[in-house]
């Protein structure tokens, strides 16, 4: 059986693994323990606290299976408040020239802070081998869930930053036309530093005036906005929920930015919050996400739920810790998204 909850100091060997599986594919999840200890605090001390407004907390929740670890999602309340969150956006420079009756529109890549303030999903992974449409859905939107539950504590817009793509030997085209003549350092070097927080070097070295996007290789302008093959999955499931790819891009390999307002993603405008009736259900009861309206003791179950009730099984119940009565939060989850149909 399948659950989502927050994350705590015992799963720090389980994040430790799941680190070193992803194989520095995860710019926020580094093979660093120090990093991963900080990464578990800063959700615990975040939970415990008062929150009126969104201040840059995170969240982060494991994925059970029976019991074992096997996947980790964050959620940050607000980006760029305690460093600068770089992004590249795309736009167009004018030249012209009256006499020659010329005006060209060149695109170019504009260094920006942009999206400073607004919320962030992100450190999605889940261990290749327990990776299906069920436990991605389950994790992905069990932090949407929790944004729904609790407004007040994220911002008015969402973003997703999704990994760029790579060639044949795992290097990173637009990486090697652009940033390692400004960083002197591998790609996977940059991606881990900034993962464990030392961003200061970027402000330093990355050039602050427009990149023009015709003087990058072909290789290098065909990465700008396409993510890397393995994450498309996830790209189409953030695009069920609403989310939009508006012509930003990472710094580093030019993955896409999507986003969306926060209270119109799918999954936090759909969801509502009704009471928990306990009981049989049917084998052929649709499925559900089911979240309960609790903070630190947060849970979510992907699971059979008689809609018209909102009756649960007494097992689901007790995973979801709740009692007869006791509020929950649900969606429908079309059977053939999650593979059971």
């Amino acid at each position: 059986m399948l659950s989502v909850r927050p994350v705590n100091f015992a799963d720090i060997q389980d994040l430790e693994r799941l680190a070193v599986i992803s194989g520095g594919r995860l710019t926020t999840l580094p093979a660093n323990r120090d990093h991963l200890s900080e990464l578990i605090g800063g959700t615990q001390q975040s939970l415990r606290k008062a929150v009126r407004r969104a201040e840059g907390e995170s969240y982060h929740f494991v994925l059970e299976q029976d019991g074992q670890v096997i996947g980790v999602a964050g959620i940050e309340s607000a980006v760029g408040l305690g460093a600068p969150f770089y992004s590249y956006r795309i736009d167009e420079v004018v030249h012209a020239s009256s006499d020659l009756q010329i005006h060209n529109r060149i695109p170019a890549l504009h260094l920006c802070q942009d999206y400073t303030g607004c919320s962030r999903l992100y450190t999605l992974f889940i261990d290749g081998e327990h990776r299906t449409p069920e436990s991605l859905h389950l994790l992905s939107r069990a932090r949407m869930l929790f944004m729904a539950q609790f407004p007040e504590r994220f911002a008015a817009r969402t973003l997703v930053e999704l990994q760029g793509s790579i060639d044949d030997n795992g290097n990173s085209p637009f990486w090697d036309c652009l940033g390692r003549h400004f960083f002197s350092m591998e790609f996977d070097r940059a991606n881990y530093l900034t993962g464990i927080n030392a961003k200061s070097f970027i402000a330093d070295l990355m050039p602050h005036y427009p990149v023009y996007v015709p003087l990058l290789t072909p290789a290098a302008q065909a990465c700008l906005g396409e993510p890397r093959p393995d994450v498309e999955e996830v790209m189409a499931l953030l695009e069920d929920e609403g989310f939009n790819y508006r012509g930003y891009v990472d710094i580093f390999d030019a993955g896409p930015t999507l986003e969306h307002r926060t209270n119109q993603i799918r999954s936090v405008e759909q969801s509502r919050e009704l009471k928990a009736n306990i009981g049989r259900v049917p084998a052929d009861a649709p499925w559900m996400l089911v979240s309960n309206g609790r903070l630190e003791d947060y849970r979510c179950l992907l699971t059979r739920v008689v809609a018209e009730t909102t009756t649960l099984s007494a097992d689901d119940a007790e995973r979801l810790g709740i009692t007869d009565g006791e509020p929950v939060r649900t969606i429908p989850v079309a059977a053939e998204d999650i593979g059971r149909a």
